[in-house]
This record gives C-alpha cells, structure tokens and sequence, in this order.
C-alpha cells in the first residue's frame, strides 16, 4: 500500500468561501488586508497561448519603485526637522522601514490583483492560479512580516549609520549616480548566490526537503512568494542578501542602509511579481536591463512560472532577478507564451502608483 499524502502538503483553497466563525486571527488578517490575489465575484479573463502578451516597460516600474522607496526617507527626515534630533535611534528606525516594507508589498498585492483580473494569468486557458492553501494560512500571514522584518534588521545592523540623515544622501547628486549602479549589480550578485543555493536545493538529496514546500504550488499567485519552510526562509531573508552585501564590500561598494533599503525594494517588488503569473511581458526594472537585453539573459515572469509549473526536484530558471546565471550554467527553459513573435510592444501595460 502507497504512502498516504501528508495533509500539510495539500493545496486546496476552500477558506474564503467557508465558515468565518472558523477562522483564525490570521484567517482575519489577510481579509483585512484584502490581500488576496483576485476577486471571487469578478471575472478573469482566459488566453489562448498564442495570444499577444502586452508588454510593461521600465520606465514604468522604476517610477513605482523609487517613489514607494522614497517615502519613509521623507518621513524619516520630516522627525528628524520637526522634532530638532540629530539622529533617529535604531529601534524607530526599524519600525518605521519595516511598516513602510509591509504596507509597500500590501499595495503591490491590490494593484496586482486589478492587472491580473485586466491581463489573465500565464497558462490560464490550463489551470487558474492557486489559492492560499487551507492548511497554510497562518504561515502565509507569518511569513510577509518575517521577511521584511529580518531583512530590514540586517540592514540596520550592518549599514545604518545615526549621524546620517536621509537628506544628506537625497541632496547628493554623487549618491543617486552611485545608486544607480549599485541597484543594477544589487541583483545580479545577490542573484548569483540565490543561484546557486536554490540550484542546490533541488539537485542535492538532502537539501529538497527544505525546498519543496515552496514548490507544492504549480501556479504561484503573490502570497505564496515566501510560503516556505524555516531552512529555506532563512537563506532567503539573510544569508543571500548578507552575502550579496559582503560580496558588493569587498569589491569596493559597500552599501549604505538608505541604498540597501532602495536594493530591497527592487528585489522585493521583482519577487511578488516573479510569484503572480500575470499575463504580461515585465522583466525587472534595472539600470543594467539594456546589457541583460543586449546578451538575452533578462528574466520575464513567465521563466519562474516555469519553473513552478513543470519543475519538481529536477527544473530550470533558477535566477530570480535575471537569467544570467541560468544562461551560462546551462539551465535555461524555453519560453511559451513570452517569446517575441507573440509579444505587443503597441498596447502597453502600466503599473499604477494607486
């Protein structure tokens, strides 16, 4: 007789049409929050593979991040003019980035939720997405303030520096030419190295278990970005971006906490997106993307959809952020319905500030 499943690996998504009186303070949570990927009572619409995907330019995305990005530096800076103090403490500091981290991703969530039920899903004509599962909302609630909240610790702890107020850095034309290039080879390196360890977790025997709870979902919608187990959370929220900021020092560009926190807020947005399965053509937004076009290793949300979808222990597109490491490693996989013949570069898709 087979092994009988294990009831935490089930996928199904029943709670949002059943019995509040069951549900859990995280159940609560995430209805307050409407974090939810689509709305049950509006439709979405459904493509054929072969139909044009619109196209999401830089430029658009670039505006999105930099202002969410700027808005606790502004905020930041108006204690520090209104009340006189030369410093904000690192305990503020910490509360005031992680509520900005938490209510950024919040809003991507919402506005994501309107593209999808405007653009459709990737292999929609095949499966819907999948829901948050039945057995893991509390780890999904968890999960969004734990990774916001140990990345922006690591931050503080390594890069934040008192005596220097945002307004120091947003006055420095030297410090916005400098952050240009440090968002751009932010995510190539950190995507070396979450390469190379999530490569690891599916080819080495022993490692799959902390991995494969990632991969239950075939059909990712944002909330399941970090549905993950501890071993795998871990590598995710700190050693990948410590090594990436240990990695960046020792070539000689060490990182401040106000261009760190603009690097997390690319990585982040790239990563919910990476998760939606939106039916459009969006690579991330980085100064660098014009060279990753140029060599054809920029990533597109379909490359992790497939790697979702029609991977298990043995896959492809490892990258996250690019596709350079997949392209000279060898583990790239052929796109379906983003290649360039079915791509409309006429009818743009945007992303709203609201």
């Amino acid at each position: 007789m087979g092994a009988q499943p294990n009831p935490r690996d089930s996928m199904k998504s029943t709670w949002r049409q059943g019995d509040r009186t069951e549900w859990t303070p995280y159940h609560w949570l995430l209805e307050l929050l409407n974090t939810y990927h689509v709305d049950l009572d509006k439709p979405v619409p459904v493509h054929a593979k072969s139909d044009k995907v619109p196209v999401l330019p830089q430029w658009s995305q670039h505006l999105w991040v930099i202002v969410f990005s700027l808005v606790p530096l502004l905020l930041h800076q108006a204690w520090l003019s209104y009340t006189g103090y030369n410093a904000m403490g690192r305990v503020a500091v910490f509360m005031l980035y992680f509520m900005a981290f938490n209510l950024t991703i919040i809003h991507e969530v919402h506005i994501l939720r309107r593209l999808g039920h405007r653009y459709g899903f990737l292999d929609g004509d095949v499966h819907e997405r999948d829901g948050v599962p039945d057995v893991g909302v509390a780890k999904v609630a968890l999960s969004l303030l734990k990774t916001t909240g140990s990345r922006i610790a690591l931050a503080i702890y390594l890069s934040y520096e008192p005596s220097q107020p945002p307004m120091a850095v947003l006055t420095s034309w030297k410090w916005w030419m400098w952050l240009q290039l440090e968002t751009g080879l932010y995510a190539v390196v950190l995507d070396f190295w979450f390469y190379w360890y999530h490569r690891a977790m599916h080819d080495v025997g022993y490692l799959w278990k902390f991995h494969r709870t990632h991969h239950l979902t075939k059909h990712p919608n944002p909330l399941l970005t970090a549905y993950a187990d501890h071993e795998q959370e871990f590598f995710d929220m700190v050693a990948v971006p410590l090594m990436t900021y240990i990695t960046l020092r020792a070539f000689g560009l060490p990182l401040g906490f106000y261009e760190w926190w603009v690097c997390h807020q690319y990585v982040a947005y790239t990563e919910v997106w990476g998760h939606s399965g939106i039916r459009v053509l969006l690579s991330p937004p980085s100064t660098l993307h014009w060279l990753l076009n140029m060599f054809n290793v920029e990533l597109v949300i379909e490359d992790h959809d497939l790697h979702h979808r029609k991977g298990w222990r043995k896959t492809y597109n490892y990258g996250k952020q690019t596709r350079l490491w997949d392209r000279i490693f060898g583990t790239c996989c052929e796109r379906i319905e983003s290649i360039n013949t079915n791509i409309d570069y006429v009818n743009e898709a945007h992303v709203p500030l609201l």
